[in-house]
């Protein structure tokens, strides 16, 4: 009686207790989905490597005030979405929101400088950003990026923009560019001004955010998201009336590049993208043949950061040109136009045991097949042949290698042909060349 108490008291304890739930913007990505983030990877890692650009990896954390010096403290990113707080030392810290103030000051700080300029570097790195959730946009998420640092020829801005079409073309993605230019410091001074006379003339129209970025930061009304702001942006003054000589002359020279690598791209002469840094040539990619709204269609961007760096305490005058792309969002696009991978990876050799003994000697086997570079898979958590020879015929094994307490007491094993059911008994120290030439002769 008293142990069917403790027995009920238990079953309502279990029920009792909730699962933890995923917090709202983060995600799982089950094997399932590992196909798809496999291909954007190998992709993208070899297209850097094809073009000279090394891979940087970088620290999650980094000190506020790296952010809040390159980005801008008046940028949305810096307001309203950085994870920061204060660690046990009591440092300011903040979880990476982007990576290229990081990979800037990585350059700064090991002295890069003084390598072959350009130094070309590329990262597959997670960001995370306290934005609002929708399709292809989570609070956690990954980014795969390009930087060149070091040089200020308008050959590299053409050169990652390629690099991002080709990329994606060979991930079945069809896109197209936006471009602009929104020169130097010094030619946008004239232009904000221009900007806040004409936005001034609707300020009733504007938001509380909007009225504060008119005040703050103008060029944000250029990307603003607020309700309205399209219609109000229609006839604003554009800034590519408003660039210096130098700068016109090379947003000029990109656009040939681009024209002579028959790279789709538009001028969107609104376009400023949302951070600080940004110089002359700025642009974002998006899925080509989608008119819906931009925020939700843009699967990455970048631009020329020629002040960064001395920003950062760099060198004055390094010039920088990067991109970043979303890795979701790419995925997404990805199913969105209809590019298929293989969700499961296609193996010759399956591995069925039965009892202990083979269990054991199977281990033992399984690793020279694996050592031997034969796509091999196994299932020593089930006990049933039927079983195992059922799974293998779903992950199309072209051989499956049978393994009992026989077997295990003779030094053989059986090999099984899985298309025509045919069996032949060999030595088990012989059976990695055996199967070998057999799936050399299947082809």
């Amino acid at each position: 009686m008293v142990i069917k108490k403790i027995e009920e008291k238990q079953e309502v304890s279990r029920k009792s207790v909730k699962t933890p739930q995923l917090l709202r913007g983060f995600r799982d990505i089950l094997p399932s989905e590992q196909a798809y983030w496999d291909k954007v990877e190998e992709v993208a890692g070899r297209m850097a490597n094809d073009y000279s650009f090394g891979r940087i990896r970088l620290p999650l954390l980094e000190q506020t005030s790296l952010f809040e010096r390159s980005i801008g403290k008046a940028t949305d990113v810096v307001e309203k979405e950085m994870y920061t707080f204060i660690d046990p030392s009591g440092t300011r810290v903040t979880m990476r929101p982007e990576a290229t103030a990081s990979v800037v000051r990585s350059y700064v700080e090991h002295g890069m400088v003084n390598k072959s300029q350009p130094v070309k570097m590329w990262y597959f790195e997670q960001m995370f950003r306290h934005d609002r959730p929708q399709a292809g946009r989570y609070r956690q998420f990954w980014q795969f990026g390009l930087e060149a640092i070091g040089s200020s020829d308008s050959i590299l801005d053409a050169q990652v923009i390629i690099m991002c079409h080709r990329m994606l073309k060979e991930l079945g993605i069809s896109v197209k560019f936006l471009l602009n230019s929104i020169g130097t410091e010094a030619s946008r001074r004239e232009y904000v001004m221009e900007l806040v006379s004409y936005f001034k003339q609707f300020r009733k129209q504007l938001s509380e955010v909007d009225k504060k970025r008119l005040t703050k930061n103008p060029l944000r009304l250029l990307d603003s998201k607020e309700e309205g702001m399209e219609e109000l942006r229609v006839n604003a003054p554009q800034i590519l009336d408003w660039l210096d000589e130098d700068s016109k002359q090379h947003f000029m020279k990109v656009i040939e590049y681009l024209d002579e690598a028959e790279v789709p791209y538009e001028l969107s002469p609104h376009l400023v993208r949302g951070l600080d840094y940004y110089t002359k040539t700025v642009f974002e990619v998006v899925e080509a043949g989608d008119e819906g709204e931009k925020a939700q269609n843009a699967l990455g961007g970048g631009g020329r950061y020629d002040t960064l760096v001395e920003l950062l305490g760099g060198r004055e005058d390094t010039p920088a040109i990067g991109v970043a792309l979303g890795i979701e969002r790419i995925i997404l696009a990805m199913k969105n136009q209809g590019v298929e991978l293989p969700k499961e990876r296609l193996i010759d050799v399956f591995f069925c045991q039965l009892g202990d003994a083979a269990r054991r000697k199977g281990l033992v086997v399984f690793e020279k097949f694996r050592e031997a570079r034969v796509s091999v898979a196994e299932a020593f958590g089930k006990g049933s042949l039927k079983g195992q020879l059922e799974l293998a015929d779903k992950q199309k094994a072209k051989i499956a290698l049978i393994l009992g307490q026989k077997e295990v007491l003779d030094g053989t094993i059986i090999i099984r042909d899985m298309e025509s059911g045919a069996q032949e008994i060999v030595n088990i120290d012989k059976v990695v060349a055996i199967v070998k030439r057999q799936l050399e002769m299947m082809g």
